[in-house]
Parts: structure tokens; C-alpha cells; sequence
């Protein structure tokens, strides 16, 4: 392969300062008449096949509904964008999984149970006769730090690789004072 010209293999960076790349690496099946047709495309708007890709599924964001409110005023992905990304990972996910958990993939939809099921991470209070943490699954009450912090071990026992005693502890039942003790 001559110089200047991309690898057609995948491979891992091996510097570091490669690997804070601006953009991802996708690896992509395409009927030979798709890929022709695309080329041609990019030719014909100067740019390169990569280069036509991203800009085709950028547009197409702004025609996928991801909700429909009314048939005259459709939501898109594009609409969506900024409440949907984040840059770090552990809040890209709550926001999905808090505004759209329809969209989770099966590993998604474990994380998300052992997140909602963590009352270490969701603002609450002690009620009930046995004062027991209670919390509500909303934006407002998610403690954005303790996500973050415990994002791993969430992550890792969704995939089995941790058990779930890694699983983060809140104390669930508040600690009763015995009145005859002095203070």
C-alpha cells in the first residue's frame, strides 16, 4: 500500500496521543451498487466516501422521528441532539435511559436496572414505619457524581464480569437512636 492512502484493516492506535482521535472509526457493509453509487455521490460534492457518509447520516438525523408529539411537528434525532450527548459516557447513557430506556440495548436496559435499583445514586428520603430510602427515578433527583464515580462497577457487573456484592451501598434503613442515651 502506497503512503498517504488509509489502511483498508482496522487497526488499534499505538500512540496514545492517537487514540484521542476527533472522530470514530466505523466499520461498514455496503451492497457494491450502494458503495458505487455512493462514490459517485461523494464525486460529485468533492468530497470523499467517508467524508459523504457522515454528512449522509447527519442529514438523515433531521428526518428520524425519535418521538412524534403531533404528525405537524415531528421530533428528530437532530432536534434531540444536544439533550442526548454528553461527552462523558456515564451521562450520555442516564440521559437516554431517563428520556428514550425504549432505545436501550439488552446490555442498556441491565446497566440501567442495577442504576435505578442504587439508591447511592438518586436523591431520596427516609420514610415509611421502617425509614426506609425511597427515591424517585427523574433527571432532577439522579446524583450526577456518584454515576460517574461508580459507572465501572455498574457497567462490569451488567456484564458479568464483577458480582453484584461490587455493587455501590447506601445506608437503606435509617439507624434508630436509643432515646435513653445520653448525649
Amino acid at each position: 500500500m502506497s503512503e498517504g492512502f488509509p489502511s483498508a484493516r482496522i487497526r488499534k492506535p499505538a500512540r496514545a496521543s492517537e487514540s484521542k482521535r476527533k472522530s470514530e472509526v466505523v466499520t461498514v457493509r455496503l451492497d457494491p451498487k450502494l458503495k458505487y453509487l455512493a462514490e459517485l455521490a461523494a464525486r460529485r460534492l468533492r468530497r470523499t466516501l467517508s467524508s459523504y457518509i457522515e454528512w449522509a447520516i447527519e442529514d438523515s438525523l433531521s428526518h428520524v422521528q425519535v418521538e412524534v408529539v403531533s404528525s405537524e411537528f415531528p421530533v428528530t434525532f437532530a432536534d434531540k441532539a444536544s439533550s442526548l450527548w454528553d461527552v462523558d459516557e456515564p451521562d450520555r447513557f442516564a440521559k437516554l435511559a431517563l428520556n428514550y430506556p425504549d432505545l436501550l440495548d439488552h446490555e442498556e436496559q441491565r446497566i440501567w436496572k442495577l442504576v435505578k435499583e442504587n439508591g447511592l445514586v438518586w436523591r431520596g428520603s427516609y420514610s415509611g414505619p421502617g425509614k426506609e430510602w425511597t427515591w424517585e427515578v427523574r433527571e432532577s433527583k439522579l446524583i450526577w457524581d456518584h454515576l460517574r464515580e461508580h459507572w465501572e462497577t455498574f457497567r462490569d457487573v451488567a456484564r458479568g464480569d464483577k458480582p453484584p456484592s461490587a455493587l455501590p451501598n447506601w445506608q437503606k434503613k435509617l439507624a434508630k437512636f436509643d432515646d435513653d442515651i445520653p448525649f
